[in-house]
């Protein structure tokens, strides 16, 4: 009998009672459930091309407000413009000149006389 007794506190003397031990673990798995959703999420919606330095991208999306507004990417320059209904100029204009492009991109205005 006395064999028998000694083993079980040798048994009970070997766990661990510690609660907060599986704590650990479980936020070890949220974090990685956490970086897993995020990267199907990126290959779902497609945008690593918005990490991409080549990578060329327009997107046109509407607020909360209601207004449109168009985001560009181009290279590592991004802009934001707001689509307003206003109008800026009148109907009426006056020529002034002509503008043409050249072969290496550049602009030039000759003004009519």
């Amino acid at each position: 009998m006395r064999y028998l007794k000694k083993r079980r506190f040798f048994r009970d003397a070997g766990e661990d009672d510690d609660p907060m031990s599986g704590v650990a673990n479980l936020f070890d798995v949220g974090l990685v459930f956490i970086v897993g959703l995020f990267l199907a999420l990126m290959t779902v919606y497609r945008i690593m091309d918005f990490f991409s330095e080549t990578s060329e991208i327009t997107i046109m999306k509407k607020n909360k407000d209601g207004r449109m507004e168009i985001i560009s990417k181009k290279g590592r320059a991004i802009s934001v413009e707001r689509v307003t209904d206003k109008k800026i100029g009148g109907e009426e204009g006056v020529r002034l000149g002509t503008a043409y492009q050249l072969k290496d991109g550049r602009m030039v205005y000759v003004p009519d006389e």
